[in-house]
C-alpha cells in the first residue's frame, strides 16, 4: 500500500542552479591561508568540526587532522553530543545541525551556512505533513532522519538509512502498520524488505533520484568484474542491480572488504574521497545520472552539500554568525523519537555481543 501526497517540490535543475550559486571555490594559497584560520579558530573557540561524507574534501581533512569527525549525520550528531568542545560546527545540511542541537541543547551550534538545506527536508513541509499523518491515526510514524525537527517532533521513531530496516522489521513484527517519510524510494525498499504494511510520503533525494536503470546496465556491461554499491535512496531499477545496498558508513565497509578492485559507486560522488582514503588501491566509478547525450554522465553532488566551503566555514568561527536554534519544546519531543532509534541501536549491539560470546 502506498500514498502519494501531493506536494510540489521544484525540478532537481533548479535546486541545483540555486545552491551552486551559493558554493564557492578556493585554490592555492588561499586554500591554505583558510584552512590555517580555521585550524586556528577551532582552537580558540573550543570548537569541534563535524564534517558529513558528502561535503569537500576540504572541510575532511579538516575535521580529521583537527581532532573532529567525518561520517553520517547520526554518527556526527553523537559524536558531537559526546566530545567536550562547548560549540559544534556541522558541516553539512541544515537538519544535520538541527539533530546535533536536539542532542546537545546546552552546546552552541554553527554551520557554514543555514541555507544549505535538503530536498527531503523541503519536500515535507510540517503542517502538511502532520495532516497526513492525521489522516492515518492507525499507524506508527516513522520518519527519515532526512527531515526538519518538527516533522522529528511529530514521529514516533526517527530512523537512519543503516537502522531503517531492522526498525521497521521490527515494528512489523509486532504488528504494526507504518506510515513513512519522506523518501519514497527508501520507502519501497524498506517495504519490499520487510513486507511490513507502509503508507508512504511522497518525497525523493535530487542526487539518488537522478541514477539511472539503463544506463547503469550498460556501464555494468563494460565493467563485468564490477562491484555495484547503492544507497537506498536510489530508484528500484538501480537498486536491482546492486551488489550491496547499504547507507554511507556501510558502503564504506564494502568498498574495504568486498573482493572486488572495482566499484560502481550509486550515492553522492562527496563520499570517494573517504573511499580513496580507505581503499586507494580500488578503481571508483560513478553510476550514471545521465544519457549520453548529457553535458555529465553523473551530476551526484548535492547542490546544498557544495555550499559549504572553507571561507563560509571561517567566518562563522570568527563572527559565531549561522548559529542553529531549535525551539526547546519541538526539540525536546524529537529527542523522544531520536532516542526510540537510538535505544533501539544499542539494545540490537548488545544482543550481537551477546551472542558472540556464547
Amino acid at each position: 500500500m502506498s500514498k502519494s501526497q501531493g506536494v510540489n517540490v521544484a525540478p532537481a535543475r533548479f535546486f541545483r542552479e540555486q545552491a551552486f550559486e551559493a558554493a564557492e571555490e578556493t585554490s592555492g594559497p588561499e586554500r591554505e591561508a583558510l584552512m590555517q584560520r580555521i585550524r586556528e579558530q577551532l582552537k580558540a573557540q573550543d570548537a569541534v568540526l563535524v564534517a558529513h561524507y558528502y561535503t569537500d574534501a576540504d572541510l575532511q581533512i579538516l575535521a580529521d587532522e583537527t581532532g573532529g569527525c567525518v561520517s553520517d549525520s547520526l554518527e556526527m550528531a553523537r559524536f558531537g553530543f559526546e566530545h567536550p568542545a562547548s560549540t559544534v560546527v556541522v558541516a553539512g545540511v541544515r537538519f544535520m545541525g538541527e539533530t546535533a542541537k536536539i542532542l546537545s541543547p546546552e552546546k552552541r551550534v554553527l554551520m557554514p551556512t543555514l541555507e544549505a538545506t535538503c530536498s527531503l527536508d523541503i519536500g515535507c513541509p510540517p503542517d502538511e505533513f502532520s495532516a497526513f499523518c492525521d489522516q492515518h491515526p492507525d499507524r506508527t510514524v516513522v520518519v527519515y532522519a532526512n527531515t526538519s525537527a518538527e516533522v522529528k517532533a511529530r514521529a514516533d521513531w526517527v530512523v537512519t538509512s543503516s537502522i531503517a530496516v531492522d526498525v521497521i522489521r521490527h515494528l512489523h513484527a509486532r504488528g504494526e502498520k507504518i506510515l513513512w517519510a519522506p523518501d519514497k524510494h527508501l520507502g519501497d525498499y524498506i517495504r519490499r524488505e520487510t513486507g511490513a504494511d507502509m503508507v508512504l510520503w511522497d518525497g525523493a533525494c535530487i542526487v539518488h533520484e537522478e541514477f539511472k536503470g539503463i544506463e547503469l546496465d550498460e556501464l555494468r556491461s563494460r565493467y563485468p568484474q564490477a562491484k555495484v554499491l547503492v544507497h537506498p535512496e536510489s530508484p528500484a531499477a538501480v537498486v536491482a542491480q546492486a551488489d550491496v545496498v547499504g547507507s554511507t558508513s556501510q558502503l564504506l565497509k564494502a568498498v574495504q572488504t568486498l573482493d572486488a578492485d572495482t566499484f560502481i559507486v550509486a550515492t553522492d560522488n562527496g563520499i570517494f574521497h573517504k573511499m580513496r582514503q580507505l581503499a586507494g588501491n580500488k578503481t571508483l566509478l560513478e553510476a550514471p545520472t545521465a544519457g549520453k547525450s548529457a553535458t555529465c554522465n553523473s551530476c551526484a553532488h548535492c547542490p546544498w552539500m557544495a555550499m559549504n566551503g572553507l571561507r563560509n566555514l571561517a567566518h562563522v568561527l570568527e563572527t559565531g554568525d549561522q548559529e542553529i536554534h531549535v525551539d526547546p519544546r519541538i526539540a525536546e519531543q524529537a529527542l523522544v523519537s531520536l532516542n526510540r532509534m537510538l535505544n533501539f541501536g544499542r539494545e540490537q549491539k548488545r544482543q550481537v555481543l551477546g551472542a558472540g560470546d556464547a
